[in-house]
């Protein structure tokens, strides 16, 4: 006979996205599960900066990250899940990147995000190792934290599991979720049935793998992103995070800058930098080493595949060739290169689907992940149980 139990709610997925669901849903007084594929998160929640970066976002999703830093905070305060309160800066490397600066700072002052302009040598005082010759002048958000990814998320489960009563099941398959009198019955791999008045489906595999056609018929793309790792820094100290001249022409948040259309239009199309959606950024982890990226590859969520899981040595090089030419470090010595992939909307911010009333697809965050997650599933969890 199957074991059965009852919850308000099964989040399927352990990523950040469902984490935080399951976080404001127990916070609500309801009873929660989250079903976790792999025995510890192992996608993009664990293959990212940990930037906690409100600032690139466009006006709506800094909403989100501005909320999920209060959140972080919060937590923080309460179990440590490796948060570091130090800020975030984007240095800019000529007169057109400190005109968009100067711009979103203006933005930022209309919506109330605290943001201060640094000249050239304030930027040099506060950046050890940023070289004259590449900085302009800056903007820095103090309000803005980091964390360690791989320890984040198993911390903060670790925090939900024993101070917050969830109930999770790892290295566990959904099988089926099917609709039942009252709710939804969810039936794992190891043979255990599970019932819920609500279930959340986080994860991109889980998603495929229960819904098809439902997936093949979707706008989602997947994207392959290149990373590396120094080895540590001894006496060497880099605060925050720190996005560069290329990121400022990525990022979303610019993109409401007056004149980010004309600068965009005068770049050159065929660089190597805009062919592998490279941006440098820096961020130094809690042992002293400095994580070094990023690049961007696109395909299909159905042609995933199709990305391989080989990493381009000429990408990396080149990062650490641009790199190079922002901050000296002591060492650029690599101990460690990897890729995550993560997925999302062509046309929307996330894919959201209902069935039922009850199943709710929600996944698809792409980089807004370990920003934005916290925020929208505070609001989230409110929309799908009707709270106020």
């Amino acid at each position: 006979m199957r074991m059965r139990k009852k919850y308000d709610l099964i989040v399927v997925g352990g990523g950040v996205l469902g984490t935080f669901h399951a976080y404001h849903a127990l916070e609500q007084g309801l009873r929660v599960a989250v079903i976790e594929k792999d025995k510890r998160p192992q996608g993009a929640t664990v293959r990212n900066f940990g930037q906690v970066v409100p600032s690139g976002m466009n006006t709506k999703w800094q909403e989100y990250g501005r909320e999920s830093l209060n959140i972080y905070r919060q937590i923080q305060d309460r179990f440590d899940i490796s948060v570091r309160h130090n800020g975030s800066v984007y240095l800019a490397s000529n007169e057109e990147e400190v005109q968009l600066i100067e711009e979103l700072s203006s933005i930022n002052q209309k919506n109330g995000y605290t943001s201060q302009l640094l000249t050239r040598q304030e930027c040099l005082e506060k950046y050890p190792g940023l070289k004259p010759g590449y900085v302009k002048a800056g903007l820095f958000f103090p309000d803005e934290v980091t964390v360690e990814p791989r320890v984040m998320i198993g911390r903060l489960l670790q925090y939900l599991i024993k101070e917050k009563g969830l109930d999770y099941y790892d290295s566990t398959h959904v099988l089926n979720c099917a609709q039942v009198t009252g709710g939804v019955s969810v039936l794992t791999s190891k043979g255990t049935e599970l019932e819920a008045g609500k279930v959340i489906i986080c994860c991109g595999s889980e998603f495929k793998t229960l819904y098809p056609q439902l997936f093949a018929g979707s706008d989602l793309e997947v994207t392959k992103l290149q990373m590396l790792q120094t080895v540590p820094q001894p006496g060497y100290e880099l605060k925050g995070s720190v996005l560069t001249g290329l990121s400022i022409r990525r990022y979303e948040a610019f993109y409401e800058c007056p004149s980010f259309a004309a600068i965009k239009a005068r770049e050159v199309p065929d660089s190597f930098e805009k062919k592998w959606g490279i941006h440098i950024l820096f961020k130094q982890a809690a042992d002293g080493s400095v994580i070094i990226g990023d690049s961007h590859e696109y395909a299909r969520a159905a042609d995933a595949d199709d990305l391989g899981f080989d990493l381009r040595t000429d990408v990396d090089d080149f990062m650490i060739i641009e790199a190079q030419k922002i901050i000296a470090l002591p060492s650029y010595e690599i101990q460690n290169r990897w890729f995550g992939i993560y997925s999302q909307c062509k046309t929307q911010d996330l894919f959201q689907h209902t069935i039922d009333g009850a199943i709710h697809i929600v996944t698809g965050i792409g980089g807004k992940g370990m920003t934005g997650s916290a925020g929208f599933s505070k609001e989230n969890i409110k929309r799908v149980f009707d709270l106020k």
